[in-house]
């Protein structure tokens, strides 16, 4: 919905997009203010320790004094889209009626831009309540191409996101994990209308998407963790000046501390420079255009 536009009123929105406007201003039961500490606990040890299930994050909690049981600390990880990362079957869930594609990443060498993009989702926690970030992220400079946010994991802002991503080019080999988000059919279209080879994770394999958990984690201890966002306008700022400061400004240690636009912008004259040339075009520089989503 765009709620500043004139043209078009709010009632006739609703009607192009098939929504009745009692559900536009519907909101529901949020957490209470005890689950969402609880769940801010959570996030933060996850960080520390990826690789605790709900057990063992139980049995942290009872340890700083919070009374929980399994199912309530298992439910909240599950709201917060947190799974233990070590091998075990059936990591990731798609949908029932969704395509689950192989994944194709297996002893490939990556050795350029655009030859694989990667994705996934993350929660993020703000002072009351919570959000959900999904990046798209070019694997071998670690550019982030495009995000989103979103107040729910419905996976129409997964495909805002790589819609927005597709309009700087096209990968060879886009991968993902097997979420319902990403093996909808609705997703899975747009990549295949561009030629795309649809990677997806392995269940049970824990380093198959690393990079992109690499990333939650940095945005997490640099930005989220120290700001602490109290309204989604302020936290959208946030993360636009912290993503164009992760794209343009950080040196990465495993760039040979170069910024990963340095490594996206050389790889990309190499293969297409008329392409490049294109990008520097919109709005004098594409770092102007990419803080204005």
């Amino acid at each position: 919905m765009e709620w500043d536009r004139t043209d078009w009123s709010i009632r006739r929105q609703c009607e192009l997009l098939g929504l009745n406007r009692s559900t536009l201003y519907y909101r529901g039961v949020g957490e209470t203010e005890e689950n969402l500490q609880l769940m801010r606990l959570i996030d933060e040890q996850y960080q520390r320790r990826p690789y605790y299930g709900s057990p063992r994050m139980t049995k942290w909690l009872r340890s700083k004094g919070h009374a929980v049981n399994p199912k309530r600390v298992r439910r909240l990880m599950r709201k917060m889209g947190l799974v233990a990362i070590y091998p075990k079957p059936r990591l990731s869930r798609g949908g029932k009626q969704h395509k689950i594609y192989p994944y194709l990443l297996r002893d490939l060498k990556i050795d350029r831009v655009n030859q694989v993009w990667a994705t996934d989702i993350t929660y993020i926690r703000m002072v009351q309540g919570f959000m959900y970030l999904v990046a798209i992220m070019d694997w071998y400079s670690r550019f982030v191409l495009s995000w989103r946010l979103s107040n729910s994991l419905e996976g129409s802002f997964c495909v805002e996101a790589l819609e927005e991503a597709l309009s700087w080019q096209g990968p060879e080999i886009f991968n993902s994990d097997q979420g319902v988000q990403f093996s909808s059919e609705a997703f899975s279209k747009v990549l295949e209308a561009r030629g795309v080879a649809i990677s997806m994770d392995g269940r049970g394999r824990v380093f198959d998407n690393i990079f992109v958990e690499r990333l939650w984690r940095t945005v997490k201890y640099e930005d989220i963790y120290l700001k602490e966002y109290h309204t989604t306008p302020e936290l959208r700022r946030g993360l636009d000046e912290y993503f164009e400061f992760y794209c343009f400004e950080r040196f990465h240690q495993s760039l040979d501390y170069r910024t990963p636009w340095d490594v996206y912008r050389e790889g990309l004259a190499k293969v297409d420079q008329r392409r490049l040339e294109e990008i520097h075009e919109v709005g004098g520089l594409k770092r102007k255009a990419y803080t204005h989503r």
